[in-house]
């Protein structure tokens, strides 16, 4: 994958100057953005994954669900539907992809809706009998035709955007300078007991304008892990399989492994469709440990319902107090 990189690199200007370019008309009104009278709270990032981002939006529904009718809206990858999908009692990984089907069977009371075409989806929303307060897009921060009235950007504490490349050759979805358009910006998966010296100089290296605010988050992993009939403890489970289909699996592992449990990892791809043969090949194993994404696709199988389990986690906000009033003030 490097090597193919390295070829590529001629490729790189193309790229960031049409995304550059792109940006530049829509910050120019030369492209339009359409705005709404609903609040609406962008997640995105500026790379192609990997940044925490369903934790994010989990954290903001925690936030806002108990006072507000709360809408989230993904783009519902590989989803097997089109168009415009509200989750109702039928929905499924599969009708309306796996991480928007983790907020449906998380979170009572909220609606999630999936819709590639974002301002579409807004509008329907809008148009139920009983329209949401709010609205969360998910993986949203590149999608221009949408005007939100908060942006929040997420870089990984392992790898910021100030570190990386656009594509081809990095990872980059559109130059660092789309920063910029971020009113939070996050740090996320940061080590637990990050130092206030390491945040002013992740603060002087982001090179972020004085109206942005910056906050610092990591991954806080639960003590029990998670199966359809049972409940375990993490830290008495015997040697087990992880399997995982996700962006970034190096943290968890690392976490896994520092706790000194004993596991085989079979790495998957981001949003993996997992094929029969696959399927077939894990219900032989004796116990399968998963990311709570990944259970959302695995658990339709009866084959592995009874070996398999997920870890849950949280993201936590260093200085939650002040994040959390940023983002209801912008709410109320």
């Amino acid at each position: 994958m490097k090597f193919i990189r390295i070829i590529l690199f001629p490729l790189m200007p193309i790229y960031y100057i049409v995304t550059w370019l792109r940006n530049w008309c829509y910050d120019n009104g030369i492209l339009k953005s359409k705005s709404y009278n609903v609040p609406i709270i962008c997640v995105g990032n500026l790379s192609t994954g990997g940044t925490g981002k369903t934790p994010m939006i989990e954290l903001l529904i925690s936030l806002l669900h108990k006072k507000k009718s709360v809408a989230t809206l993904s783009r519902g990858y590989k989803r097997s539907t089109e168009g415009f999908v509200l989750g109702d009692e039928n929905a499924s990984a599969s009708s309306i992809g796996d991480e928007p089907f983790q907020f449906f069977k998380k979170f009572d009371g909220i609606k999630v809706a999936v819709d590639s075409d974002r301002q579409n989806g807004i509008s329907k929303l809008l148009q139920l009998s009983s329209p949401p307060d709010v609205i969360l897009l998910d993986d949203a921060y590149q999608h221009r035709k949408v005007r939100a009235g908060l942006n929040i950007l997420l870089t990984s504490y392992s790898n910021p955007y100030f570190k990386d490349y656009v594509l081809p050759t990095g990872n980059l979805r559109e130059p660092r300078s789309g920063k910029n358009r971020a009113d939070i910006v996050v740090v996320t998966k940061c080590t637990i007991g990050i130092t206030e010296t390491e945040k002013e100089q992740y603060r002087e290296r982001l090179k972020l304008k004085s109206n942005q605010s910056i906050f610092f988050s990591y991954i806080d992993y639960a003590t029990d892990v998670i199966g359809l009939k049972t409940t375990l403890k993490l830290k008495d489970l015997s040697k087990f399989t992880l399997v995982t289909g996700i962006a970034n699996a190096k943290p968890l592992v690392e976490y896994l492994a520092k706790q000194g449990l004993i596991f085989d990892h079979i790495e998957y791809p981001d949003h993996h469709n997992f094929r029969t043969s696959e399927i077939e090949m894990l219900s032989q194993k004796e116990l399968i440990l998963t990311t709570e994404k990944d259970y959302m696709r695995l658990s339709d199988n009866d084959s592995l319902n009874e070996n398999l389990f997920y870890l849950p986690i949280q993201t936590k906000i260093d200085d939650a107090d002040n994040f959390k009033k940023q983002i209801t003030s912008f709410v109320i």
